[in-house]
């Protein structure tokens, strides 16, 4: 995962920086020796917990991403299915990596084109161990990530196109397609 910083970053980790310091400084101003490790460790977690926290939670406010003109088209010969679409960063800072997700969901129940053992696969005890290797099971979604974009600068857009294994069996699928900017 590439994740670009910009300014908003850098402030954000440079007040974590200062209470991390500030809680250091305040362990070593104790009496008594053995509260100083139990107050570093304290304070080193909380401010990891906020900086992971805090990268995300700004990536999620200034980088934005939008998905136009999406299409697919089923491909019968290789049972593939081809989406494409372009992407553009509608936010103010530059994108390291956009990721396009698909989901397929089979709707063959509604269609009363179900079998009893397309939701349920009895498995065993010992079926942990093997990994249900020689099973025959048909999963009833399929969802797969795609890279579509590197390093798009604001406003910039970007045509894409991949290709999806579509399985033969589904019928009537419903599709959910989400996008995500780092």
């Amino acid at each position: 995962m590439i994740t670009l910083f910009n300014y908003w970053h850098f402030i954000i980790l440079a007040l974590i920086f200062l209470i991390f310091v500030s809680g250091v400084f305040a362990a070593f101003k104790q009496d008594k020796p053995k509260l100083r490790t139990p107050m570093i460790i304290s304070v080193s977690l909380i401010s990891l917990l906020l900086a992971g926290f805090s990268i995300v939670t700004v990536d999620k406010y200034t980088k934005i991403v939008n998905l136009y003109k999406l299409d697919n088209k089923r491909m019968l010969s290789s049972e593939k299915i081809m989406y494409s679409g372009i992407v553009k960063n509608d936010g103010n800072h530059e994108v390291g990596e956009v990721v396009f997700e698909i989901k397929l969901v089979n709707k063959g129940h509604v269609t009363g084109n179900v079998k009893a053992g397309s939701f349920f696969s009895p498995s065993g005890f010992f079926d942990f161990f093997s990994g249900g290797s020689g099973k025959l099971y048909k999963p009833q979604q399929v969802k797969e990530e795609f890279i579509v974009a590197r390093n798009l600068k604001p406003g910039e857009a970007k045509d894409f196109r991949v290709y999806l294994n579509y399985p033969p069996y589904f019928r009537s699928t419903s599709q959910f397609s989400k996008i995500y900017a780092h």
